[in-house]
């Protein structure tokens, strides 16, 4: 979950007030592995999980739903999307 700002739409969820932005969701166990994997990897190069890119996540979490490999998050990403919140 992301934290909207005032006014941004964002979603309900329970035990969430008043709710967020959903950047990743999965249920059961073989894709909550996979998501802390991916967690795990960001860890290792060095990158707070919660500084990653929202887009990242998005990504990742379309791509388990398709069944397909997702790019991995590098150092090269994590940099670029600092200096795109820097500029915006």
């Amino acid at each position: 979950m992301r934290v909207t700002r005032s006014g941004e739409p964002y979603q309900t969820v329970p035990f969430v007030r008043p709710g967020g932005e959903s950047l990743l969701r999965q249920s059961g166990w073989p894709k909550v592995r996979l998501v802390l994997e991916a967690v795990d990897r960001i860890e290792a190069i060095g990158i707070d999980p919660v500084d990653v890119a929202p887009d990242h996540w998005r990504h990742l979490h379309n791509r388990m739903l398709a069944g397909q490999a997702s790019r991995p998050y590098t150092r090269d990403r994590h940099h670029a999307w600092l200096r795109r919140r820097a500029v915006s």
